[in-house]
């Protein structure tokens, strides 16, 4: 079975693919607003999710991504404030979990978001993250 593509849409005539309906939404669902995510980190999270799961991602692993996006995007206390403590929580233990297991799916979506200088320079610097 082939792979289905990611689309961002065009001049408005094409829509945008699911899988980028469902990120969007479960951004907003961690007080992330899509825009603030350049399409580009958006379709390489997509792709992301794609190589991890052997078939589609299924929609229940979409805002746990959103949640570790947010937390890297707004930094502990914002995404504190809106997700709550145990969320927070939830995101530094995968963070220190991705620090160990350095080639895993948590620790590539944590390196997008240094590389595309999306981090929060906060969680730049509680966690000593570098773009070697």
């Amino acid at each position: 079975m082939m792979a289905r593509r990611s689309s961002l849409g065009f001049l408005g005539m094409f829509g945008r693919s699911g899988d980028l309906r469902q990120l969007d939404a479960a951004l907003r669902g961690v007080d992330l607003h899509p825009a603030l995510v350049p399409e580009g980190a958006k379709l390489t999270i997509v792709n992301l999710m794609k190589d991890h799961w052997s078939d589609e991602p299924p929609p229940q692993a979409y805002p746990p991504v959103a949640q570790l996006l947010g937390y890297c995007i707004a930094g502990p206390e914002a995404f504190e404030q809106f997700n709550g403590l145990q969320h927070r929580l939830n995101a530094e233990r995968r963070i220190e979990a991705a620090l160990e297991a350095e080639d895993s799916f948590d620790a590539q979506i944590i390196l997008m978001t240094l590389h595309a200088k999306l981090i929060s320079g906060e969680v730049v610097e509680r966690y000593g993250l570098r773009a070697d």
